[in-house]
């Protein structure tokens, strides 16, 4: 019995979608532990890319049980279609998809509301994906939240929507500006999407301590990356919820003492989608080129990735904020063809430096990244499935790494797909 979580350990976009699908073959249980469709996790079999922003990655590999936890808000609709493209592809899901019962519902007027903050926030915007993602925590942190449980009593759904309206509406037509919204058409949307989803809902905290006690492996999927965790993140400039390990147990309802392994997903450079800052961005032509090569475009909302050198004050923080004791490094082939790769091991702040990562904004704004320089490879290492046949500087590379973080590596991805992978 093993309890894996799989943690992001940039800002995302890490490549976390191929390693959960590759960790579930020998899992029991795959659980998504918090955020909402805002995140997509891509994966590639052959030839088709498949992008996941809901359910978990593992329901494409072997016969793992698959979990949405009670820490994601759930777009209904958007779901839905999710499920029935899986569906399309010959997956089977009953018996093998379970949603928490406590998870909270990301509604039609979140998105609005979404939209609308963003909006009128002008310069200051933060850069969400428009989904619905931070209103929908909102509500639930004020108390107002519709939870998935909510969704299969039509009274009681349709009472918390007339009593949310209250507030909404005064504010859409006051502040806003825009049109009031109507509880019947929203108790009509959501009609098709509840009479699909009923089956799956129940309570998934029980199922996932019975596999425990049953000695099952776990494998809990986060979404986004630990630099835009709402407390550990760069504020305001981050996600509405937890994607660290911490956030890992309430989101499931598995208890820290369960947990046995923590892996860190990494790539061998940064990106970063969005607003915020971002110490070690390149804006010139090597950031172009990396975003090239690394197809570095959002799976969910096609915007272009900031990119950058591989920051490792950045990545040693987060580490400790996890307790990571497992790497893996992802997109390792993007770096073929360079002469030079710089990797950021120290900042100067106020004129001195240090290896600690500032928690004020704008200090981190105003840092400026101490580089070293390591040689590149000229040889293409894609697809390569094996250590010892890694050019000896891309070896070197990684034990750079691995020594300035005190973490080792378990896995090395030379491609995006399943079999373009190292087991180190």
């Amino acid at each position: 019995m093993s309890v894996r979580v799989v943690i992001g350990a940039q800002w995302g976009d890490e490549g976390k979608g191929k390693i959960v699908d590759l960790l579930s073959d020998k899992a029991n249980y795959v659980v998504r532990y918090q955020g909402g469709a805002n995140a997509g996790h891509t994966l590639k079999f052959d030839d088709k890319k498949v992008v996941l922003h809901l359910i978990p990655s593992g329901i494409f590999n072997g016969d793992a049980h698959c979990v949405i936890g009670n820490g994601v808000v759930i777009d209904p609709v958007a779901l839905v279609e999710e499920i029935k493209g899986v569906q399309e592809m010959g997956f089977e899901l009953k018996d093998r998809f379970f949603i928490s019962q406590t998870a909270h519902v990301i509604l039609p007027y979140h998105k609005l509301l979404d939209q609308l903050k963003e909006k009128r926030r002008g310069g200051d915007a933060i850069g969400t994906t428009g989904r619905g993602i931070g209103p929908a925590y909102v509500s639930k942190v004020s108390r107002v939240g519709i939870r998935m449980v909510d969704l299969l009593d039509k009274d009681v759904l349709r009472s918390k929507i007339e009593q949310n309206l209250k507030d909404i509406n005064f504010a859409l037509e006051n502040l806003y500006k825009e049109p009031v919204l109507d509880a019947d058409e929203l108790m009509s949307e959501l009609s098709e999407s509840i009479e699909l989803l009923e089956p799956y809902i129940c309570n998934t905290t029980e199922l996932l301590h019975k596999a425990i006690r049953n000695e099952e492996s776990v494998l809990l999927e986060g979404a986004q990356g630990t630099l835009l965790d709402v407390d550990h993140g760069t504020y305001p400039y981050v996600t509405s919820s937890s994607p660290t390990s911490g956030g890992a147990c309430t989101g499931s309802g598995i208890p820290p003492t369960a947990l046995d392994k923590v892996m860190g997903i990494t790539k061998a450079y940064c990106t970063r989608v969005g607003n915020g800052p971002f110490p070690t961005e390149l804006l010139g032509e090597t950031g172009e080129l990396l975003r090239e090569k690394g197809a570095e475009f959002g799976a969910t909302t096609g915007r272009p990735r900031r990119c950058g050198w591989l920051d490792l004050v950045a990545l040693k923080y987060v580490c400790q904020i996890n307790g990571i004791n497992e790497l893996t490094l992802t997109k390792m082939d993007v770096m073929d063809g360079f002469e030079e790769i710089k990797v950021c091991t120290a900042y100067k702040l106020d004129g001195e430096e240090t290896d600690v990562f500032p928690l004020c904004l704008d200090e981190i704004r105003d840092v400026e990244p101490v580089y070293t320089s390591l040689p590149g490879w000229k040889n293409s290492i894609e697809g390569i499935t094996s250590w010892d046949e890694l050019p000896s500087t891309a070896q070197s590379y990684i034990r750079f790494v691995e020594e300035y973080l005190g973490v080792k590596f378990t896995i090395i991805s030379t491609g995006p797909k399943r079999s373009e992978t190292i087991i180190v």
